[in-house]
């Protein structure tokens, strides 16, 4: 499964940091504009207790988690849109992911704090290359138009998308970004992929300082942020500290949150929020040799689910047993939740639930 979440933000607001404390790897993290000229992506585990749980219960030996892969793309500038910098190569590497992981700085520093205005500004280069790829797209169905008069359907089609881009286009005019994503998002009408229709969430980084039993909620810049965009869409973390705590192993990163009074790890939070905004659920697949999470999209049959693991399972699927990792939990083991009626049989149509672990059967 090739879903990214791409990071943003202008130079210098920690987001090579925060990618390097993301994927425990070492991108430059230098404080100049355009440290990361390259995209970076880097596969990261997605924590789930649930797996260390049900690995418990099975006697695994191997624990493969649930990954989720980001992308560190590197700062954007005003006049991207026309070029500006690296402009044109940044666009392409934001066009490329799923989800927008928007970094910006709400710590003081030697240049002036404005978060809110740091996402406006490539909200704003985003919107400008959405409007000049609407202009093209139009000129396009324009010029399709006049070869589709005797085709009814293909006409019809045609006519839908530019009633949507056409309301699309307004939406942007105003800068009215969270409308041409409902629009979006509700429409069936196919059209060009456009960067502010993205999902997204906001990285809120802040001094070490903030993150002493939860200061930051009394940060002027992260309030700002949580009043424009709400609670769920922005998590607070502390790239630099997160970074340390990355390079250690589980105890030392325990003892030293604990001497910081960090009650939570603002690096997991963006984790599981990425995972879930790009509409991924885990199922497992448990036995004695290995644990194994596996991602899908929300909405996927069984028999595609099986896919996953090997096309063969897929091909010759035949049905799945099915167990609610939650009564696995509950009954302590497989024979005791099947006894308890907890085991069920599922056809090729069945929409995998998150937490279901699958026993597939199949014939090659």
């Amino acid at each position: 499964m090739t879903i990214k979440a791409g990071l943003v933000g202008l130079p210098n607001v920690g987001k090579s940091t925060l990618f390097n404390a993301l994927t425990k790897s070492q991108v430059p993290a230098e404080n100049y504009p355009f440290c990361t000229i390259d995209p970076h992506l880097a596969i990261t585990q997605v924590p789930d207790k649930r797996l260390d749980d049900l690995a418990k219960i099975y006697g695994s030996q191997k624990f493969i988690p649930a990954t989720i892969s980001f992308v560190d793309i590197a700062g954007l500038v005003k006049g991207a849109s026309q070029g500006e910098g690296l402009g044109n190569q940044f666009l392409s590497n934001i066009r490329e992911v799923d989800l927008i992981l928007h970094v910006v700085r709400c710590f003081e520093s030697t240049d002036p704090v404005d978060p809110l205005d740091h996402f406006d500004v490539i909200i704003t280069e985003l919107a400008l290359k959405d409007l000049e790829m609407i202009e093209k797209r139009q000129a396009k169905i324009a010029s399709t138009m006049k070869a589709v008069q005797s085709k009814p359907i293909e006409k019809k089609l045609l006519e839908d998308e530019t009633a949507l881009l056409t309301i699309v286009q307004a939406a942007l005019d105003t800068m009215d970004i969270e409308k041409v994503r409902t629009l979006i998002a509700a429409s069936k009408v196919e059209t060009i992929p456009l960067l502010t229709a993205k999902k997204f969430l906001i990285a809120a980084n802040m001094a070490e300082a903030d993150f002493s039993l939860n200061a930051f909620d009394k940060n002027p810049f992260y309030q700002a942020v949580v009043k424009r965009f709400g609670q769920d869409r922005v998590i607070p973390v502390c790239a630099r500290t997160e970074y340390e705590l990355a390079q250690l192993d589980d105890e030392q990163k325990k003892e030293m949150m604990e001497m910081l009074d960090i009650t939570f790890s603002g690096i997991d939070t963006i984790i599981t929020k990425a995972y879930h905004a790009l509409g991924l659920i885990t199922f497992f697949t448990v036995g004695p040799k290995e644990a194994h999470a596996w991602p899908i999209k929300q909405g996927t049959t069984v028999r595609k689910a099986a896919g996953e693991i090997h096309s063969d399972l897929e091909r010759g699927f035949i049905c799945a047993d099915v167990f609610s990792c939650k009564d696995l939990l509950v009954y302590g083991s497989e024979a005791a939740a099947k006894t308890a009626g907890k085991m069920r049989t599922e056809g090729q149509d069945y929409i995998v639930q998150d937490g279901d672990q699958l026993h597939i059967k199949f014939n090659v």
